[in-house]
């Protein structure tokens, strides 16, 4: 009896079991695709670990770790723990779907009870006819779940395919991922049945009966912007959407968070990618095209600039090796500007050390290969000698945060020699110095950036060698910077990048990365990173959405008596049509609002973080993506109205108010 009751039942309510199937199919998805992503981030993290053998760090990516199985066998508790928490979410957001499914039917129920039907029996058949709707649903959204998963990977692998240093992933699923998948999405979806399937199950027979499914409020509430706006119509729908207040909660919460998450994501990687634009790639643009880094040289000295330097395309070489040292400075050497700054009163003592009557401040030593210091002394107009120092006579006013407007002022006095000492022992030297400059040679390097009181210094490898057994400090990486002909292009410079390494190749460890192609992975890191997180971002919406279909389909019926009242007071189908109109804006457009109201406050926070102008932002502001997103979902939420009006005309309302049954 109760298998044709509810093949009945779902045969006559298609629309009430599509928005049930809608569900589950969006939570196996989603579940899926978390799982698979997960799985595929720790796959990758192990294939990492055992390329470089860091055995312990990889013994501790396993719960349990069998040595001859190359499979990994279960997944990281942090998966579990996102899995766990994606399921109670879901529960909280779809199982309104099957409320409305069993609110519409109270009357059945209360009749059943009537005659016999227990409520182990009522709540039994709900969660039989859930567990049949669900299951194709189910099936098929886990299937597609693994499928975006594994375009989304292939996708970022695309777009990451340029990065130095990163492995390549291949796309990988595990049988025991699959299984708690599926055993999430089935306690999901169980659950999101059996609450509302309770609750029907325990009303008494008579309250059954006397419901009649219809939405009420307590108390009439005035829509005051409504009523201006659109009059009655709007009235007559601010109540409406009052009623269906909670029912609808779960698709407002789903719309608003999508919407927001979406808009913010957008604005801070627009501003990220703006900020990093300005201040690396733009700032240093004519100052490298091609960076090599060998590795483990020692102080020694690079013979093989003038090869690379004969390389056609290549305009300029400049080899340089880094060191760090300290430097012991009084008051008296200051610069007036830095004296009347505060001198060292701002610094908290982490990077400043005091020393009878004096201070100690790091000075970092940069060692050019001796002809490009000469051509850096024929630059600023010092002696082309090689037998003193350079000094960068510059630093920031630390009393201004504006890191992206910074002002800078001299740091020392003119002087002839310099005493620097060695960072750890007592080694010093004293060298004297060429000049003192606010010009620097033309390299890749950011100088105080953490440490705003460094004094550079920059000295050529000919003296370093006679330095460094007292100094040490050296590191032990030699960095080549090459500038190719003004306007060069990508293939050129991948091209002189080839050159490079295979000239070096077979002598040295080394890495090269060229500025454009340096820029255009930058740019892919971004749309991978946005993809990733937009991706997550529709996927809310579509639960939003979905909940909203669910809603306006299911509650058509329960609405009928409320429209033929309408319709009996003079009322006209196109005063309902504007008042299903009302109701869709409202519920499409109040979170586009409040998203709007935080966004403006976030990106706001975030552009006085970064210094950056308001206008400068708003010139690249991602306007089109953020509309695009919220005039998709807004119009999915239309849609869904669109198709419940439908359905409405199509009713006989006019026999409705003489149908007790409801159904």
């Amino acid at each position: 009896m109760w298998r044709a009751y509810s093949a009945d039942y779902l045969k006559n309510n298609r629309a009430t079991a599509v928005s049930i199937m809608t569900a589950a199919f969006i939570s196996s998805l989603l579940l899926s695709l978390l799982g698979s992503l997960f799985y595929n981030m720790w796959k990758y993290e192990v294939e990492r670990l055992r390329a470089e053998g860091d055995q312990y760090a990889l013994m501790a990516m396993y719960l349990v770790r069998d040595a001859n199985d190359e499979a990994p066998r279960l997944v990281f508790p942090l998966f579990l723990l996102i899995m766990g928490l994606a399921s109670v979410s879901l529960v909280i957001i779809i199982h309104n779907s099957f409320a409305v499914s069993m609110q519409a039917r109270i009357h059945q129920f209360g009749i059943l009870s009537s005659i016999g039907a227990t409520p182990r029996q009522i709540r039994r058949c709900l969660v039989q006819e859930a567990a049949v709707l669900c299951a194709a649903p189910v099936a098929v959204g886990t299937l597609f779940g693994i499928a975006a998963s594994a375009g989304l990977l292939a996708l970022l692998e695309w777009l990451v395919r340029e990065v130095d240093g990163r492995r390549e992933h291949v796309f990988g699923y595990h049988p025991l991922i699959l299984l708690v998948t599926l055993l999430a999405t089935g306690i999901t979806i169980g659950i999101s049945a059996w609450l509302p399937a309770r609750r029907m199950s325990v009303m008494t027979p008579l309250d059954a009966i006397k419901n009649t499914g219809e939405l009420h409020l307590k108390r009439k509430k005035h829509s005051p912007i409504l009523s201006l706006l659109f009059g009655v119509e709007g009235e007559l729908a601010g109540n409406a959407l009052k009623a269906q207040k909670r029912a609808l909660r779960t698709a407002s919460v789903s719309l608003l968070l999508s919407m927001t998450a979406f808009t913010l994501m957008q604005c801070f990687f627009s501003l990220s990618e703006i900020s990093t634009r300005e201040t690396y790639f733009e700032k240093y643009q004519n100052a490298w095209d091609i960076m090599v880094t060998v590795k483990d040289t020692g102080t020694g000295v690079f013979e093989e600039k003038e090869p690379l330097s004969e390389i056609p395309g290549v305009e300029d070489v400049i080899v340089y090796q880094k060191a760090q040292a300290r430097r012991y400075m009084t008051e008296e050497e200051m610069s007036e500007e830095m004296q009347a700054n505060g001198g060292f009163a701002h610094d908290s003592g982490k990077h400043v050390t005091k020393e009878r009557g004096g201070f100690l401040v790091n000075a970092p030593i940069i060692i050019l290969d001796d002809a490009s210091f000469m051509a850096y002394c024929g630059q600023i107009g010092v002696p082309q000698r090689t037998d003193g120092a350079v000094i960068r006579n510059l630093i920031r006013d630390v009393t201004n945060p504006d890191f992206r407007h910074p002002q800078y002022m001299p740091y020392i006095e003119p002087c002839d020699t310099t005493e620097l000492r060695a960072q750890t022992g007592s080694g010093a030297v004293e060298i004297s110095v060429l000049g003192c400059t606010e010009e620097v040679p033309v390299l890749r390097e950011e100088y105080a950036a953490m440490d705003k009181y460094e004094l550079v210094h920059f000295v050529p490898a000919s003296l370093w060698s006679e330095m460094a057994g007292e100094l040490s400090g050296a590191k032990k990486d030699t960095f080549i910077r090459v500038l190719g002909r003004e306007g060069i292009s990508l293939e050129e410079l991948e091209c002189i990048q080839g050159e490079i390494e295979e000239m070096l190749a077979g002598v040295y460890v080394m890495e090269s990365e060229n500025r454009i192609r340096e820029y255009e992975t930058n740019g892919r890191q971004f749309q991978g990173m946005m993809l990733v997180f937009g991706s997550f971002c529709v996927l809310l919406a579509l639960i939003g959405v979905g909940d909203v279909f669910s809603n306006t389909l299911g509650f058509v019926r329960q609405r009928k008596r409320e429209f033929a009242r309408y319709l009996s007071v003079g009322m006209t189908p196109e005063s309902l049509r504007k008042m299903f109109c009302i109701e869709a804006l409202v519920l499409a457009g109040r979170p586009m609002l409040y998203a709007a109201a935080v966004t403006f406050f976030a990106v706001g926070g975030m552009l006085k973080a970064s210094y950056m102008e308001p206008a400068e932002f708003l010139a690249e502001a991602p306007l089109l993506p953020i509309a695009g997103f919220m005039l998709a979902a807004g119009g999915m939420v239309a849609f869904a109205y669109f198709l419940s009006w439908r359905k409405m005309r199509k009713m006989n309302l006019a026999e409705i108010l003489r149908d007790d049954t409801m159904m």
